[in-house]
C-alpha cells in the first residue's frame, strides 16, 4: 500500500490557545495526525498543569506531559497591546484556533468567535468551556469533578450502597477533546467545500451526557431514574466484577450464546437449562438470585484458572490489572502504549502513546511536550517573518 510521507493532516496549523485539558488535549491529537500545533502561553507562568505534580520529570509535570506532545511553545502576553497584535496576526496564518477563554475575557479582547470569524472568514474557531455560549449557566467556570456531578454521571458511578463516585481521570475533558477533534476534522473537511470558516461550541456538560449513551437513554425512555450498579452492567447479566479465590476477574457475558459456554465451562449446565437464566432479558429480571450463585461459584478457583477455562470456551473476560502489569504486557509493546522520547539534554522520557494506526499514512513521531516559550522565536520566524531587531523589542518590552 503506498503511504503519504507525513501526516494526514500535514500542512493544517493549529493555534492552541487552551489551558489545562479538554482544549490541550484535542490540541495534541492534531499533532498526532500531523498538524502544526503551536501552544500559546502567558509569559513566565503558562499552562498551570505545567505544574500539576509531583511527579515530574525535570521542569514537567506528568499532567502536562499527557496532552501537550507533538507541539510547539509559544509565550505571548495578550494584555499587552503589541501581544494581542500578535495573536491576531498568528490567528490570521492559522487553520484552526483552540481556545477557552472566559466568555468576558474574549470579549474584552476582541477575540470571541464572531470577531475573529469576521476578520478570517475562514477560521475555524473551537471554542471549549463547562456549560457553552447558551442557557443559565453559560457564565459558570466549568470545572471537570463539578461536570461529572452535573451531567449524571457520578449518580450512577460508585458501589451501590456507597457514595456517588467520580471516574478515575478527568473524563469529561477527555471526552470533550475527543469531541472537539472530530468537530474540527468535520469542519476542515466542509471548508474545502463551502470555502467558509466555522466556529464550533462545545461544553463539557453536553459532551459528557452524550457520552453516556445508553444508560441516560434508558432514562429518556423509562423515566425511571437508573440506581448504580457498582461494577456491574445495568442492561446484561452476567456483566461484572468478580472475586476470584485469589483476585478479581471480569467476566463480560454480552449474549446467550456465550452465556451457555460459561456454564458449561463452569461444570454448571443446570444454571444453562434453568428458564429464569435462559435470555439476557430474564437474567436481568432475576439478578438478585443469580450473581449471589455466580460469585460463590468465582471464588472457587482462582484468577489464572479462570482465565485459562474462559479462553478456552471462548467466554468475554479479564483479569484486573495495575499500570506496572499493563505496561509489561506484550500487548502495550505491540501496540506501543508506551512510547521514549529524548528531552533537550537528551534523556529518555516515556510517554503515553498515540492510539492512531493509520495504513496509508506515514504519522509523524511523537515528540516531547515542550519547555516554557520554547519555540516562540522560532513561530514567531516562521509563522509571521518577525527578523532579529523585532525580536529583541518584544523581549524588551515582555511582551514574549
Amino acid at each position: 500500500m503506498p503511504s503519504d510521507p507525513q501526516g494526514p493532516l500535514a500542512g493544517v496549523r493549529v493555534l492552541d490557545a487552551s489551558r489545562v485539558l479538554a482544549g490541550p488535549f484535542c490540541g495534541q491529537l492534531l499533532g498526532d495526525l500531523g498538524a502544526d500545533v503551536v501552544k500559546v502561553e502567558r509569559p513566565g507562568s503558562g499552562d498551570e498543569t505545567r505544574e500539576w505534580g509531583p511527579p515530574f520529570v525535570g521542569p514537567l509535570s506528568a499532567y502536562f506531559l499527557s496532552c501537550n506532545r507533538r507541539k510547539r511553545a509559544l509565550t505571548l502576553d495578550l494584555a499587552r497591546p503589541a501581544g494581542h497584535r500578535l495573536f491576531l496576526d498568528l490567528v490570521g496564518q492559522s487553520d484552526v484556533l483552540i481556545e477557552n477563554f472566559r466568555a468576558g475575557s474574549a470579549q474584552r479582547l476582541g477575540l470571541n468567535p464572531e470577531q475573529l470569524l469576521a476578520a478570517h472568514p475562514r477560521l475555524i474557531v473551537c471554542s471549549i468551556s463547562g456549560f457553552g455560549r447558551t442557557g443559565p449557566f453559560r457564565d459558570r467556570p466549568g470545572y471537570d469533578f463539578a461536570v461529572q456531578a452535573l451531567s449524571g454521571l457520578m449518580s450512577i458511578t460508585g458501589p451501590v450502597e456507597g457514595p456517588p463516585c467520580k471516574v478515575g481521570v478527568a473524563v469529561t475533558d477527555v471526552l470533550t477533546g475527543l469531541y472537539a477533534a472530530v468537530a474540527i476534522l468535520a469542519c476542515l473537511h466542509a471548508r474545502q467545500q463551502s470555502g467558509h470558516g466555522y466556529a464550533i461550541d462545545l461544553a463539557l456538560l453536553d459532551c459528557a451526557v452524550a457520552a453516556q449513551v445508553n444508560v441516560a437513554q434508558a432514562y429518556l425512555s423509562s423515566r425511571q431514574v437508573p440506581p448504580r450498579q457498582g461494577n456491574a452492567h445495568l442492561q446484561i447479566v452476567p456483566y461484572q466484577l468478580f472475586a476470584t479465590a485469589d483476585g478479581w476477574l471480569v467476566l463480560a457475558v454480552g449474549n446467550d450464546g456465550q452465556w451457555q459456554r460459561f456454564c458449561q465451562a463452569a461444570g454448571r449446565p443446570d444454571l444453562a437449562a434453568d428458564p429464569r437464566f435462559a435470555t439476557n432479558p430474564q437474567r436481568v429480571q432475576h439478578r438478585a438470585l443469580l450473581v449471589p450463585l455466580l460469585e460463590g461459584l468465582m471464588g472457587t478457583r482462582s484468577t489464572a484458572d479462570w482465565q485459562q477455562t474462559l479462553e478456552a470456551a471462548d467466554v468475554p473476560h479479564a483479569p484486573v490489572w495495575s499500570y506496572a502489569e499493563l505496561f509489561a504486557s506484550p500487548q502495550a509493546a505491540a501496540r506501543g502504549l508506551r512510547v521514549t522520547v529524548r528531552d533537550p539534554a537528551g534523556q529518555p522520557v516515556d510517554l503515553v502513546g498515540s492510539p492512531f494506526h493509520i495504513d496509508g499514512s506515514t504519522l509523524p513521531p511523537p515528540t516531547m511536550p515542550p519547555r516554557l516559550g520554547e519555540h516562540t522565536e522560532q513561530v514567531l520566524r516562521q509563522w509571521l517573518g518577525l527578523d532579529d531587531d523585532r525580536l529583541d523589542e518584544l523581549r524588551r518590552e515582555r511582551v514574549i
